[in-house]
């Protein structure tokens, strides 16, 4: 007896039923291995977070000495050169004071001077004493004989007495003016003598407050935060503007506590801006992971002590080197949003660093340049004033 149509297709239905669970079902276990070979060989040897950004050096400019500026030579987004100058200040006091100390320095120099020929001078008086002194106790002992055979009176002979005690006083207060003389100039030359070298220090001063009224930047970047206008007047330590090198700049990462336990210093990082999107992607090491929470650093820390304390997880800024030829084809501004992607294959690394920091990690010549200047003018004043013979 064969069966009907209905029947056939009822019996057909949960067989096409089963074979589409069957199917779904393989596909599940299928992405669920997948998952478990992508976890095993990738996840689990990657920390990603997108609380990330751009962090990079802010140097501020700030004046040294008090002044009313007269000009300003940059303004916020211009670029500017290491020494280059960025702000004028008033010089009218400062060159007067400058006026004054090398014309201090030039006396100084001559009385300096002075004290030399003053040691020649008592040693030369001192030589004349002592042959008068010499000669008077040679008189003094061919009249003590003739005074023992009575040919010349008591008298005289303590007149001549007199004479001879009066001339070694004389010796001695003049050897005394020697040594007092010499003793203000003694192993010294007029550069080193200690007057001089007081009244250069007084030229150095005023030469460095001439010069920084006007101010430089001490780094090569791009002016921010311009605050300074044309009159203000302005004191030592006052934020006029900030100048910012594009090529120094890193990530500052914000990964969970959770994410810490493989990270090692050295470890490469995938970067991501959301400036440019995934066209570009930087190259970057970790290169410190922080020593606190960012809530510890706070400047009120939390208080977990309560009766109500709720755990949080805590986040720990890790700091992200970039790739500096990336970081001048593509640059990126202070503050950007980043995502972060840290491959964690790399163990051989440390967690904190071992050896002790080596040389300076971001300094400039800018200043060192004006105090040398200042000692070229003063080895000028020296010389100048130096009699012609010595100072050829």
């Amino acid at each position: 007896m064969s069966q009907t149509p209905n029947a056939a297709a009822a019996a057909a239905t949960p067989s096409r039923r089963g074979k589409l669970l069957r199917g779904l079902l393989f596909i599940v276990v299928l992405l669920l291995a997948a998952a478990a070979i992508w976890y095993f060989l990738v996840g689990r040897w990657s920390e990603g977070t997108d609380d990330a950004y751009v962090q990079g050096n802010q140097v501020q400019i700030t004046p040294l000495v008090a002044g009313t500026v007269v000009s300003i030579a940059a303004d916020d987004g211009m670029r500017v050169e290491r020494g280059q100058l960025l702000v004028q200040l008033d010089p009218a006091d400062t060159e007067v004071a400058l006026q004054q100390a090398e014309a201090r320095l030039a006396s100084t120099v001559r009385q300096v001077r002075g004290l030399y020929r003053s040691v020649e001078g008592a040693q030369a008086d001192l030589n004349a004493r002592q042959v008068t002194l010499k000669r008077l106790r040679q008189d003094y002992a061919r009249r003590k004989d003739l005074g023992a055979t009575g040919a010349i009176s008591d008298e005289e002979l303590a007149h001549v007495r007199d004479e001879l005690a009066a001339a070694e006083a004389a010796v001695a207060g003049s050897r005394e003016a020697v040594e007092r003389n010499r003793a203000l100039v003694d192993d010294t030359v007029v550069a080193t003598q200690p007057d001089v070298q007081a009244a250069a220090a007084q030229l150095r001063q005023a030469w460095l407050n001439n010069a920084r009224a006007g101010i430089v930047s001490p780094v090569t970047g791009y002016v921010a935060r311009r605050s300074v206008q044309v009159g203000q007047r302005v004191q030592p330590g006052a934020a006029l503007m900030a100048v910012v090198p594009a090529e120094q700049m890193w990530v500052e990462a914000n990964f969970k506590e959770t994410q810490l336990r493989h990270m090692r210093l050295g470890q490469e990082v995938e970067l991501e801006s959301d400036l440019y999107g995934g066209d570009v992607r930087y190259k970057g090491r970790i290169t410190s992971l922080g020593l606190g929470t960012g809530s510890a650093f706070s400047l009120l820390p939390a208080q977990n002590a309560s009766g109500n304390w709720i755990k949080i997880v805590q986040r720990v800024p890790v700091r992200i080197a970039i790739d500096e030829k990336q970081l001048a084809e593509h640059p990126l501004r202070i503050g950007l949003s980043m995502k972060a992607e840290v491959n964690l294959h790399e163990q051989g690394g440390e967690v904190l660093p071992s050896k002790p920091a080596q040389g300076a990690v971001f300094d400039t010549d800018v200043y060192a340049r004006q105090l040398h200047e200042a000692d070229e003018v003063i080895q000028r004043i020296i010389q100048g004033n130096l009699p012609q013979s010595k100072a050829g």
